[in-house]
């Protein structure tokens, strides 16, 4: 994108994109790397602000509203410890005052990925059709609507303001284009436009400790305050509330509390355990039909630390056997803090079966992309050992799986079975565990 494209042609005076359509939209916009026009940035961020923008000696002014479409590295709570949820813009767009003409920020991560079943059978909108009653609607203003009902934090600017009111009028133009709506169902819109303002003010004030923080929320007009927070807030206070960013006064209080109680937890481990348990090493034989096992306690206390993690395993390939490497990964996810990230390299074979072989790679995939949203990035290999199953970590174990990851039996029971949500339900098949401590004499 260049300005002569995106506003005015100086040689020949054409106007560009912003003269002729509603919306400009800019996909794959993030990159931290990405070559950017300094001069393009400093015109639209002054264009953002007024609608305006100076080419030579004219003023012009456009109507155009911009959308900007990217996606993000790292998982929420890893940009929250480490930076902020505008981390992967490039670099001259990674600024305070270009970010703050920003009205919404749409959390990405909290939207579903779209699936064919998604897609309604019967009859709809022609997409042309659709757009043309959108655009008609464009010069009606319903932004006031929820002033009959509520009103907006006395310290909300004038840009949070303006903001909030345009992603307002935006919503009830598409979900109530009559305009009429009830105080619960205008309530409802009004906190998710705050929302996403919000979200772009907390991130600036994590880049600039000169903004004033603000107090986002809104008051019935029958009475009483309705402070407004983001999901990750409530989610990752510990990481969310950090530099500039003050946390509300019940989270502040709260967060106290919780960290008086972790304090005397800490304290009074500390006087009965003054170091953690020597991990066994060597080889552990179970017999078919026990209970009692489970992932966590055979292999997890062996990974406690580990950011990155290798499991050879040939056989992930039928449903039961993918539930259980999504188990194993849920444990190491739980385990972790929300904010690290732990790499997992998956060596195993894929089936030659025509018929079964897509299946297992839909499978993988569903797996990889669950695994990222909780921050374990998935790597699948072939395995080049054959019919060898072992883990190690990075923090200096191997695990010789005699079984692999299959290591239960089948079970009947359905969802009422307990061994549906508790492996420690389920019998086993007779299989041996050998834990060997990499590097050491294991004496």
């Amino acid at each position: 994108m260049t300005v002569p494209k995106l506003f005015v042609n100086n040689a020949n005076g054409r106007l560009g994109l912003v003269g002729y359509w509603d919306v400009v939209a800019f996909d794959e916009f993030a990159g931290k790397k990405k070559r950017t026009d300094k001069a393009l940035v400093d015109i639209m961020k002054n264009y953002m602000a007024n609608k305006s923008f100076s080419r030579g000696v004219e003023t012009l002014g456009a109507e155009a509203s911009m959308v900007f479409v990217g996606n993000t590295s790292h998982t929420v709570p890893y940009m929250l410890k480490h930076s902020d949820l505008f981390d992967e813009l490039p670099e001259s767009y990674h600024d305070p005052a270009y970010l703050d003409r920003l009205h919404f920020y749409i959390p990405g991560w909290e939207i579903d990925t779209i699936r064919n079943e998604m897609f309604s059978d019967g009859y709809g909108f022609v997409v042309d059709y659709i757009a043309e009653v959108l655009k008609s609607m464009r010069n009606l203003d319903y932004s006031d609507r929820y002033q009959h009902y509520f009103t907006l934090g006395s310290d909300i600017s004038t840009r949070d303001r303006d903001a909030i009111h345009k992603t307002f009028s935006g919503l009830m133009k598409l979900i109530y284009p009559h305009g009429d709506a009830t105080a619960e169902q205008i309530e409802e819109l009004l906190r998710f436009a705050i929302e996403g303002r919000k979200r772009v003010k907390d991130q600036i004030l994590r880049m600039d400790a000169t903004m004033a923080a603000v107090n986002f929320g809104y008051d019935s007009l029958g009475g009483g305050w309705s402070a407004v927070t983001t999901l990750e807030e409530d989610e990752y206070p510990s990481h969310y509330y950090r530099g500039h960013v003050a946390a509300p006064a019940a989270a502040t209080s709260l967060g106290a509390d919780a960290l008086a109680s972790s304090a005397a937890t800490v304290s009074a481990v500390s006087g009965t355990e003054s170091a953690p348990a020597k991990l066994f090493h060597g080889q552990r034989d179970f017999v078919e039909n026990q209970r009692g096992i489970s992932y966590e306690t055979l292999l997890m206390s062996y990974m406690a630390g580990a950011t990155e993690i290798e499991l050879h395993d040939p056989y992930i390939r039928l449903g039961h056997q993918g539930r259980n490497l999504v188990e194993l990964l849920a444990l190491i996810a739980a385990a972790k803090d929300p904010a690290d990230e732990v790499t997992f390299n998956l060596f195993t074979v894929l089936d030659e079966d025509p018929e079964y072989q897509p299946k297992q790679l839909r499978m993988l995939n569903d797996i990889v992309q669950g695994a990222e949203q909780q921050g374990i990035k998935v790597n699948v290999a072939k395995d080049p050992g054959g019919h060898d199953r072992w883990i190690r970590t990075d923090g200096g174990w191997r695990i010789n799986l005699g079984r692999g990851l299959d290591i239960f039996q089948k079970a009947d029971g359905g969802w009422f079975d307990f061994g549906t949500s508790r492996q420690e339900f389920r019998q086993v098949r007779a299989f041996g565990v050998t834990y060997i401590r990499e590097g050491t004499d294991n004496g």
